[in-house]
């Protein structure tokens, strides 16, 4: 794990112990910090009782604290700890920022940030396939991957790639990129936000962290992206037509124009860390893709099974149903807006849409005037229906455009049913 001295004597307040906070607490306790934790689920704090004392900071006076790390899930414009830590002149935090502060300790090394609405998961694990390619030790963390705190330090001459998200960059303060990533920007979360300024905001707030010299790696394909371009001198505009459509032919897990500014924003991060032209043409071709990101599950009787379970909402969504021709679109779940606007431009590669979860019904009616639909409630139900539809040379996609919560556990497991529901097909 990280540990750091700049911890040493220190005493924090951990609300949240999921993964990401049960390693926080033992990197902190390990670099000789004080530390108090605590989660409403009673296994949770369990599995750090002989580690931190339990007490619930909302309950407990916070004098004194040098800071409360909170879960990246905690809505800081709702929830109780915000005004309390205030109240007490104790900054609330999160575990990117204990990282940014650990750093000076670390052997010398380089941080990619990559945020954006879309594309951070995928860009973020490209970015680094292309760094681990030209030899360079790497750490993947932030929103992907383990937690950054619970991993081994970096040899010197690393390079850490950290996907965050906007909430994540909320709860930073002195995270400085060597390069930072900007993909998109458009609305989500707004129920965490002062509108849709408030949210753009959050995304800049990367890139005034930065040092002067070090990289702003922005794509310039819509407005509150080309606003923060403009903001920085040194930033670094790429776009999606920077790719040559040819040689993305050749990338088997980069299909479809949003992966064209995915492949093109990693690029231009590889080469302002110095990696060489041929490795990270090498590595386009080679990386993997992501589990549950227009994920090929397999090939039967011509007929392709994408899942794209980690499309949450519709602007994830539009992408996938934009890289294949003819969809048999399964979709619904927790729905965060009552709209399919997104989409709509691509509506002409829908062959049919299959609909479940809570939204299920909601979606037939916006869909129906523009192609077949059926209502099939759950899961399995619209597997069997759209692969007994599916033609040779279609696709059967997963592609939710919302959240999974309705019927599952996290994006995750919805992929992981689909994977089930489609080796069950006789």
């Amino acid at each position: 794990m990280i540990v750091s001295a700049a911890f040493a004597g220190k005493s924090y307040a951990v609300l949240g112990l999921a993964r990401t906070g049960i390693a926080t607490v033992e990197a902190l306790v390990a670099s000789g910090a004080s530390v108090t934790a605590w989660d409403d689920r009673e296994a949770a704090r369990a599995a750090v009782a002989d580690k931190a004392t339990l007490a619930d900071p909302l309950t407990i006076d916070l004098a004194g604290f040098d800071g409360v790390v909170v879960s990246p899930g905690v809505p800081l414009n709702r929830h109780p700890i915000a005004d309390k830590a205030r109240e007490a002149g104790v900054p609330v935090l999160g575990d990117i920022e204990l990282f940014a502060q650990a750093r000076a300790g670390l052997p010398a090394h380089r941080v990619v940030g990559i945020t954006g609405t879309n594309g951070k998961s995928t860009t973020t694990a490209l970015i680094h396939h292309i760094v681990a390619a030209a030899g360079l030790p790497a750490r993947l963390g932030g929103n992907i991957g383990l937690p950054i705190l619970g991993q081994e330090p970096l040899p010197e001459g690393g390079v850490y790639v950290l996907e965050l998200s906007s909430y994540q960059i909320d709860l930073t303060t002195s995270l400085d990129c060597d390069v930072a990533v900007l993909l998109n920007i458009t609305p989500d979360h707004l129920d965490r936000y002062d509108g849709f300024e408030g949210y753009a905001a959050s995304k800049a707030r990367l890139f005034a962290m930065q040092s002067d010299g070090h990289a702003a790696v922005i794509a310039v394909e819509d407005e509150p992206s080309r606003a923060i371009a403009d903001r920085h001198a040194r930033a670094i505009r790429v776009a999606s037509t920077d790719v040559d459509t040819a040689a993305q032919a050749h990338w088997p897990s980069l299909q479809g124009p949003h992966n064209a500014q995915n492949a093109a924003v990693a690029t231009a991060a590889a080469r302002a860390l110095g990696i060489d032209e041929a490795v990270i043409a090498q590595a386009l071709r080679t990386y993997p893709g992501l589990p549950h990101r227009m994920e090929r599950v397999v090939e039967r009787g011509g007929v392709l099974f994408v899942n794209d379970s980690k499309a949450t909402n519709p602007t994830s969504t539009a992408p996938a149903l934009a890289a294949y021709p003819a969809v048999h679109w399964i979709l619904g779940g927790l729905a965060k807006t009552d709209d399919l606007d997104a989409c709509v431009p691509h509506f002409g590669h829908v062959r049919a849409a299959y609909t479940i979860g809570s939204s299920a019904e909601m979606f037939a009616a916006l869909l129906t005037p523009h192609m077949p639909v059926t209502n099939c409630g759950d899961l399995d139900t619209a597997v069997r229906a759209a692969a007994a539809a599916a033609q040779p040379g279609e696709t059967v996609l997963l592609s939710p455009a919302c959240a999974s919560f309705d019927q599952f556990s996290d994006f995750e497991a919805r992929g992981a049913a689909f994977r089930a529901a489609v080796e069950a097909l006789a």
